[in-house]
C-alpha cells in the first residue's frame, strides 16, 4: 500500500477541553513572535499516566476472569449484542492458537479495570476482530499480539463506528489498530508497535468521518520496515489511506521511526490541528496524492533529523522536508471543508528543513511511476481512461494526475538553529519543485512542463510568514537553489509580507 518518500528523480477549544478531561498535561511550547499565531501548548501525555478504568463492575456488566484462559472470547460468544464486559485486574489470555481472538457483537463494550491487560503472548495475531459495528474498547491495555505486515491487532477487520478511548495498545507486531468509518480514537496510547500505531485503511476505501484526538503516538515501527522492504512507504505513527474526512486534533506524535503522520493515496478533507509533532525520525507530516486539508496551530519540532541527515550524507540534494506535500493539493470539485491545502499558524522549530511541495512529472494514472497500483485520481474513476490518445487532451490531461496545487502557506513561524540540528547544509530549505518528465514514452508530461506548472502556474504560495535563522529556497528543480531576494522576486514572487531574521533567540 505504501509509496516512497520521493518519486523517480533521475534514476482549539474542543481539543483543550478533551485534554483536560482525560488527564493530559500542559507543557510550554516555544511561542511565536508577532506575525504568526501561537500553536497549541497542550500535549497528550497519556502513555505514562493513563486514566484509570472502573475499579468495580458497572451495573449489568459481565465480569471477565483473568485466571480463565479464553474467558473473554467465550463470554463474548455466549452473550447478546450490546453487552458490557468488565475485565478484572490481571493478565487476560486467549486460547493458544494464532487465530484465537475476541469477535464482538454489535454495540459491545469492553471496559478494563485498573491493571487489566489483554496479552497475546507473541502467539495470537489479533485481539479484536469481526465486522460488528459500534464496539467500544476503554481503559484496556492490549499488548504482545503478532499481526502480520499491514494488518492490525484491534479492529482487525476494519468495522465501522468503533470507539477506542483511554486504551494502551503497545508492543504488538503490525499495526496497533485498524480503522473503520466513523471510528473515534481518543486519549489512548499507541506505543512501540512493529509497523504503525494505527493503519487507517479499510477494504473498499470506505473510511469516512475518522477522529483521532488527544492520543500519544510514539515509538512505532520497531520492526523498521523501510529497512526490511526498502521503498515500501509502510511505516510511521499513523498511515491514512483513502480516508474521506478526518479530524486529527491535540495528539502528541513523537519519536516514531519514519514519519509521524502519513496520509497516502486519495485522502480528502483533513483537519490537522493543535498537535505536537516532534522528534520523529522522518517527516512530521506527509500529505501524498491527496486533496483538501487544513494544517494549523501545530507545534512541529526536531523532526527528520535521522532520515534527512542520512540522505544528505549519501550526497542526495533533494529537499527532504519535515512537512512534505507530494502530488497533493486543493480541488474545488471535491466536497470538503476547504478547497485548498492550507498550512497556517504553525510553529516549525529546529527541524531538518521546512516545507517541500513536490510533484513527480512521471506519476499519473496508469504510469509505471504510480506506485499506488490500480488507483487513479478521485477525478477519474475509470483508470483505463487515462491512456493515449485521450490523456493528451482536456479534461484528462489535468485530471489523470495528482497535482500539487492551491497550497497556501501563511502566518507560520519557521525557526532554525543549525547548531541545534547539528548541520551545516541541506537542512535549511523550503522548496517547490518537480522533476523533468522522462517516462513512459507515451506520457503527455515529458520535459519541464510540470516543473514550470508547480512552481509558477498552480497557485502554490508562501506569504506572511516569520523566518528566524538561515534559510535557502529551492524552486523549479533540485538544482535551482535561490536566496531570499530571488525567492521573493520575479518570477517566483514568494513570501510576500514575510519577515526574515538571521537570529533573534527563537
Amino acid at each position: 500500500m505504501g509509496t516512497e518518500w520521493r518519486r523517480a528523480l533521475p534514476a482549539a477549544p474542543l481539543v483543550l477541553a478533551l485534554l483536560a478531561a482525560t488527564g493530559c498535561e500542559s507543557t510550554p511550547a516555544a511561542r511565536p513572535k508577532p506575525g504568526a499565531a501561537a500553536p497549541s501548548t497542550s500535549v497528550a501525555r497519556v502513555c505514562d499516566a493513563p486514566a484509570a478504568g472502573p475499579a468495580t463492575a458497572p451495573a449489568g456488566a459481565v465480569t471477565v476472569d483473568p485466571s480463565v484462559v479464553g474467558d473473554l472470547a467465550a463470554k463474548t460468544e455466549s452473550s447478546p449484542p450490546r453487552t458490557t464486559f468488565w475485565l478484572r485486574p490481571g493478565r487476560h489470555l486467549l486460547e493458544p492458537d494464532e487465530y484465537a481472538q475476541v469477535v464482538p457483537k454489535e454495540g459491545n463494550r469492553y471496559l478494563g479495570a485498573p491493571g487489566a491487560v489483554l496479552d497475546g503472548r507473541k502467539t495470537n495475531q489479533y485481539a479484536f476482530g469481526g465486522t460488528a459495528r459500534d464496539v467500544v474498547v476503554r481503559h484496556l491495555t492490549v499488548r504482545g499480539f503478532v499481526a502480520p505486515h499491514d494488518e492490525g491487532v484491534v479492529n482487525h477487520d476494519m468495522a465501522d463506528g468503533w470507539v477506542i478511548e483511554h486504551a494502551t495498545i503497545q508492543d504488538n507486531s503490525g499495526a496497533g489498530l485498524m480503522a473503520g468509518a466513523r471510528q473515534r480514537v481518543r486519549a489512548s496510547c499507541l506505543r512501540r508497535n512493529g509497523q504503525y500505531g494505527m493503519n487507517a485503511y479499510k477494504t473498499g476505501d470506505s473510511i469516512r468521518g475518522l477522529v483521532v484526538e488527544g492520543n500519544e503516538i510514539t515509538g512505532n515501527n520497531t520492526d523498521d520496515w523501510e529497512r526490511r522492504q526498502p521503498g515500501c512507504g509502510c511505516t510511521g505513527g499513523i498511515k491514512f489511506w483513502a480516508v474521506d474526512g478526518a479530524d486529527i486534533r491535540g495528539n502528541w506524535v513523537h519519536d516514531n521511526r519514519g514519519a509521524g503522520l502519513w496520509a497516502d493515496n486519495n485522502n480528502n478533507d483533513f483537519l490537522i490541528e493543535g498537535n505536537v509533532l516532534e522528534a520523529n525520525d522522518g517527516a512530521a507530516l506527509i500529505y501524498e496524492t491527496s486533496y483538501n486539508a487544513v494544517v494549523r496551530d501545530n507545534t512541529i519540532r526536531r523532526n527528520n533529523w535521522v532520515e534527512g541527515r542520512r540522505y544528505a550524507q549519501d550526497g542526495d540534494d533533494f529537499p527532504y522536508a519535515t512537512l512534505y506535500v507530494s502530488e497533493s493539493g486543493g480541488e474545488p470539485r471535491l466536497r470538503a471543508r476547504t478547497d485548498k491545502v492550507e498550512i497556517h499558524r504553525n510553529l516549525l522549530e529546529d527541524n531538518w528543513s521546512g516545507i517541500t511541495l513536490w510533484e513527480n512529472a512521471d506519476r499519473f494514472c496508469n504510469s509505471p511511476a504510480n506506485t499506488s497500483t490500480g488507483y487513479c485520481t478521485l477525478l477519474v474513476k475509470d483508470t483505463a481512461r487515462c491512456a493515449r490518445p485521450a490523456i493528451a487532451a482536456a479534461p484528462l490531461l489535468a485530471d489523470c494526475r495528482w497535482r500539487t496545487q492551491r497550497v497556501d502557506i501563511h502566518d507560520n513561524r519557521f525557526v532554525l538553529d543549525k547548531s541545534v540540528v547539528d548541520c551545516t547544509a541541506l537542512c535549511d530549505r523550503m522548496a517547490v519543485l518537480a522533476n523533468e518528465g522522462t517516462s513512459p514514452d507515451w506520457s503527455p508530461y515529458l520535459g519541464g512542463q510540470v516543473a514550470q506548472a508547480v512552481t509558477l502556474g498552480q497557485h502554490n504560495r508562501w506569504h506572511d510568514n516569520v523566518y528566524v535563522g538561515s534559510w535557502t529556497f529551492v524552486a523549479h528543480d533540485p538544482g535551482r537553489v535561490v536566496d531570499v531576494r530571488r525567492w521573493q522576486g520575479a518570477p517566483y514572487r514568494q513570501d510576500a509580507g514575510s519577515t526574515f531574521r538571521t537570529r533573534d533567540g527563537g
